[in-house]
């Protein structure tokens, strides 16, 4: 009798837990099986501690075919602090050094521009047009961002209007951070495996030592773009990859990066001749390409290292609130309480924090372009709310879904039938 209650209450509690994160299924998260090996995994550890090292082992072996079984078995056996099982690197193949050498190439290029602009503005100051062109267009590409690529496409705060999707989209493409499908794949994975192995680009990739914090938030903030790692859009976004429309504005990306280097250089040149069309497509160009990506990559890599956490998360995600960038970033900083409730469409939900995408969804729902718009609610805000008395330092610890119970009456052959299973995945 006492066992059979064991079993029921942990059926009890798997079924609260799925029910919490069903968005899981959406993001390609972790599922029943790995759920069953990580149950198996742990109980290993305690009772047969030579077993558990087979376990890991086998599956550390198989994960170097890349599948992504086996890095949701991964995920589910890490213990918060050690590095990630190694997986991607340096490219291998021709196509993967030619999608290196042209990531390069958009990481490169705006920066050069913006050292280009300095020293040309260096003495002399910069125009009032230069200002005024490089926020517009600012604004542009990064709501696209914000809204379209993010809160719109990858969570699915709010319906749009067909015409509007699309125009995020073509908005969101124009900012060099990559075609929006795979963009949406990308960012649908991170969620999946929130600062776990499988997630790529945690700050927590080597570890949580000083020296593998270092290194992770350069990989967190630009290494992972250099890593043949990739993300299987049909795994990740297959609502993205069947929509014709997201189809064609992602093989149109090459020329929609250009397309917004052009009206800043022709206003220039109406302004104030070559001087002028040269400072305005630097300013208004490439130094925009470059503040926007590097704030997008700092919610990458500063919003989990750095900040405030008072929502609770899942396991292991460190996710903060980062107000300095909320700004700039125009509300994506607000990244704990993104994560505590991905699908919201306002992060800022405390007062006095800044949330611009947010205002603009409003805008756009009192004009009828956007409706079901996922508008936070004050119960499940203080649902989701740390509590206060609890010291915020160890935030592994303090996550909103309860550890896995151990499986009861977990003998040796279950595990053995595991790892076989593992293996045939």
């Amino acid at each position: 009798m006492p066992g059979t209650l064991r079993v029921q209450g942990y059926r009890q509690r798997e079924a609260g837990a799925r029910s919490r994160y069903s968005h899981r299924d959406l993001y390609g998260g972790v599922d029943d099986q790995a759920r069953r090996f990580s149950a198996a995994y742990w109980h290993c550890r305690v009772y047969f501690p030579g077993l558990a090292v087979a376990v890991a082992l086998c599956v550390s072996g198989i994960a170097q075919r890349g599948t992504t079984a086996m890095t949701v078995q991964l995920a589910a056996c890490y213990e918060g602090t050690e590095p990630f099982p190694d997986a991607g690197g340096p490219p291998r193949t021709v196509a993967g050094a030619v999608r290196v050498a042209v990531t390069l190439a958009i990481v490169i290029v705006p920066f050069a521009g913006l050292g280009v602009a300095v020293w040309l503005a260096w003495g002399h100051g910069l125009r009032l047009a230069d200002v005024l062109l490089a926020t517009a267009f600012y604004l542009v590409t990064g709501l696209g961002v914000t809204i379209g690529f993010h809160r719109l496409l990858t969570h699915r705060s709010f319906t749009a209007a067909p015409a509007l999707r699309v125009v995020l989209a073509i908005a969101g493409s124009m900012s060099f951070e990559g075609e929006v499908i795979g963009w949406v794949a990308i960012h649908r994975r991170h969620h999946a495996f929130a600062d776990r192995p499988g997630d790529p680009h945690s700050p927590y990739r080597y570890g949580t030592s000083l020296p593998g914090q270092l290194r992770g938030l350069a990989h967190a903030h630009v290494g992972w773009l250099l890593r043949d790692d990739p993300t299987p859009a049909a795994r990740y976004a297959p609502d993205m990859a069947a929509d014709p429309a997201m189809r064609a504005v992602s093989a149109a990306f090459p020329a929609l990066c250009a397309v917004p280097l052009g009206p800043p250089f022709g206003m220039g040149w109406a302004i104030g001749g070559w001087h002028g069309a040269l400072t305005a497509l630097l300013w208004a160009g490439l130094v925009r390409v470059t503040l926007l990506q590097h704030v997008t990559w700092s919610v990458n890599s500063l919003c989990h290292v750095i900040g405030a956490r008072p929502f609770t998360t899942r396991r292991y995600d460190r996710a903060t609130n980062l107000w300095p960038l909320a700004l700039l970033s125009l509300g994506e900083s607000w990244h704990n309480m993104h994560h505590s409730d991905p699908a919201c469409a306002r992060h800022g939900t405390d007062p006095r924090q800044v949330d611009i995408s947010a205002t603009v969804i409003r805008i756009f729902e009192r004009l009828g372009w956007a409706t079901g718009v996922h508008w936070p609610v004050p119960a499940r805000l203080d649902c989701h709310r740390r509590d206060q008395g609890r010291p915020q330092a160890a935030p592994v610890l303090q996550d909103s879904e309860a550890p896995i119970p151990l499986a009861p009456c977990l003998t040796v052959n279950v595990v053995h039938y595991t790892v076989n299973s593992v293996a045939r995945n």
